[in-house]
């Protein structure tokens, strides 16, 4: 029985499972202080501020490893660009104004165009489901590259260590996907102020290799990027490809803003992490300009700009930064997950709330252990940053252009723009995105196909289970009645009425459930008192036990109730309904029996709702979900679970 959340009017309809609740309303967004902030360099911006160790190398293959002083002028202007105008501007400036009630991410702002029940436009829906199951398949992606990119440094020092780079990244990966259940809110209070390291480290030596070579600040002009791309032609487009890697990790900033808050977010971006960043990539486009080829120097800019006996030490923090980059993407995660599941698009997982203040602080076990087995997997694979670096950015650079898509639409719909400036704002962005996916699309056969793959099989996952659930519900609302028909139906009827009580959890409040009229055409009996009980989980972490039971008499022998509790209760029913006496109610609930139904999803003869092949699908998933019963503290021995066939 999933629960339940409240909020005003209006409240979509929609199909759901376990959490997947109807939304609320968010508390106000925290303020950006400096421990926020702090928090936001841990939480946010690993995989955006460790870009550096990798963009520069899979820019330099595009080129053809010929690196000239104009080639060099042209990639920093394409990448200083890239960042004011897609992270600053994009998505900073416009796409964080789009939060729903607290939370960001595509699915979000799919939720916001796509009106309530997802009907006002089935192409938005499509796009926001594909969008965020692409965002999976360049998450595992994320951490394998951040973190072999960071060992891989070593290289520049000495080879000897070569063959030990993918073994020791796979340990660190398993270390950090083990490390989750503690809590971001932990995490991040332990790692951001490892990243203000990491940023100070990063703009210093930057700063190290413009300094001897400061003709590269011309890069600003960006009629150095627009002339590269203009006398590229194909290399220029593959270059674009590389160039992209500075920007993954925009996305997860957006989805985030439910863990952190959108002002702390910004602050830290403008004030620590875009300077930083654009300070390390001038640095290595210096030295790169200088053309003193060596060993490594091709291979790894950014260490060559450390001295030498800051080599091993630069390695040793750029690992820890790249394993809080993995973070960025494994929390957006889980803040995706969560969406989904709340919007009725997956089934029910097990999540669990880390932070007894903080709503957007959560873990989710399926996914963390999920993306574990494929991360190290492609880790093993791949078994480089290089050759990772083909198969990333694709599905990323294909979410961007359809989070452009979507906000064109909140502008018009939401925001109410009118259709030029809406068209000229985000034509612009659909303009860069378009170029940055164009590039993206010659990474297929290298490794882009499997990010590809992957968010397909999940759209498809998405979508079978919204379709099942529906079909569930439609069954479902055939059988319930309203309670003026109840009672007429049982004055009509000679019905006997046995001692005891009968509570019948349900997410019905405004309808009898399908379980107590279905009992009742079984049995031609009922018990003398019968409770329909539904749970509401809040927004905030805590209900006031005074206002933990809502209940009400519908007719003699037939009550209502609904328990709230806060998201990080852990629902205990027997305690809550202990209450209800002193209220009115006469019922020794130490004596009551608890009614619930288990589901068997089979196929029905006409097939009308699930094709062929999501039936099975469907089943398996709804086999597999956790319900909210699993969750309450029910005694054994007064709980009664009914086995049900719905055909579908």
């Amino acid at each position: 029985m999933p629960p339940r959340r409240r909020q005003k009017p209006p409240k979509p309809s929609k199909p759901n499972g376990y959490a997947g609740a109807d939304t609320v309303r968010a508390p106000a967004p925290p303020r950006a202080t400096p421990a926020a902030a702090l928090i936001a360099l841990g939480i946010v911006y690993g995989d955006l501020g460790t870009s550096p160790l990798y963009t520069l190398p899979a820019v330099i293959e595009g080129v053809g490893g010929r690196f000239s002083p104009a080639v060099a002028l042209g990639v920093l202007s394409l990448i200083f660009w890239a960042l004011v105008i897609v992270v600053s501007v994009k998505y900073c400036l416009f796409v964080m104004r789009a939060d729903n009630h607290g939370e960001g991410g595509i699915l979000a702002l799919m939720s916001l165009v796509a009106g309530p029940g997802f009907s006002r436009a089935p192409a938005l829906v499509v796009m926001g489901l594909f969008g965020a199951a692409l965002i999976y398949g360049d998450g595992v992606i994320t951490p394998a590259i951040s973190v072999l990119s960071a060992i891989e440094g070593v290289n520049v020092a000495s080879t000897a260590l070569q063959r030990y780079v993918m073994p020791l990244s796979v340990v660190i990966l398993l270390i950090l996907f083990a490390m989750q259940h503690r809590g971001t809110a932990r995490l991040g209070a332990v790692l951001g102020p490892v990243m203000l390291l990491w940023f100070v480290v990063i703009g210093a030596l930057g700063i190290r290799g413009v300094w001897h070579h400061p003709g590269v600040v011309i890069a600003v002009d960006p009629l150095y990027a627009i002339g590269f791309l203009a006398h590229g032609g194909w290399k220029g487009l593959a270059v674009l490809g590389g160039v992209f890697l500075a920007l993954t990790g925009a996305e997860a900033l957006y989805a985030d803003i439910g863990h952190i808050g959108k002002n702390a977010i910004r602050a830290s971006w403008y004030l620590v992490v875009l300077p930083a960043l654009l300070l390390n990539y001038a640095g290595q486009v210096a030295l790169l300009t200088a053309g003193q080829p060596g060993d490594g120097a091709y291979g790894s800019p950014f260490f060559r700009l450390a001295p030498g006996w800051a080599i091993y030490p630069l390695v040793v923090l750029a690992t820890v930064a790249t394993v809080i980059a993995s973070q960025a993407i494994i929390t957006g995660s889980f803040s995706l997950t969560r969406q989904a599941v709340q919007l009725g698009w997956f089934p029910g997982l097990r999540i669990r709330q880390t932070s007894d203040t903080e709503y957007g602080q959560i873990y989710v076990p399926t996914v963390n252990w999920i993306m574990m087995v494929l991360t190290v997997g492609l880790t093993v694979a791949f078994g480089s940053s290089a050759r990772l670096a083909g198969a990333y950015g694709t599905a990323v650079s294909t979410t961007m252009l359809l989070t452009t898509a979507l906000l064109y639409n909140l502008m018009r719909s939401r925001w109410h723009w009118s259709i030029p400036v809406a068209a000229l704002t985000s034509g612009i962005f659909l303009l860069v995105d378009f170029a940055f996916f164009s590039a993206n699309l010659l990474k297929i056969a290298d490794g882009g196909w499997f990010p590809l793959i992957l968010g397909a099989i999940i759209f498809a996952i998405m979508t079978t289970w919204r379709q099942g659930v529906a079909a569930m519900q439609r069954k479902q609302q055939a059988v319930a009645m309203t309670p003026a028909q109840f009672q007429r139906r049982l004055r009509r009827k000679t019905i006997a009425r046995v001692p005891g009580t009968a509570i019948f959890l349900t997410r019905m409040t405004e309808k009898i459930p399908p379980q107590m009229v279905q009992h009742l055409d079984q049995f031609s009996a009922l018990p003398e008192t019968l409770i329909a009980l539904t749970v509401a989980f809040e927004m905030r972490p805590r209900v006031n036990p005074a206002k933990r039971l809502e209940l009400s008499e519908v007719f003699p022998g037939l009550w209502e109730m609904t328990v709230h509790y806060g998201f990080v209760e852990v629902p205990d029913l027997t305690a809550a309904l202990r209450g209800a006496k002193a209220r009115g109610c006469p019922v020794d609930f130490d004596k009551a029996v608890y009614l619930s139904s288990r589901d068997q999803v089979i196929r029905d003869r006409e097939a009308r709702y699930l094709h062929r092949w999501q039936l099975p699908v469907f089943a398996f998933l709804f086999r597999n979900a956790v319900h909210a019963v699993d969750l309450f503290n029910l005694p054994p021995g007064n709980f009664v679970e009914i086995g049900r066939q719905i055909e579908i």
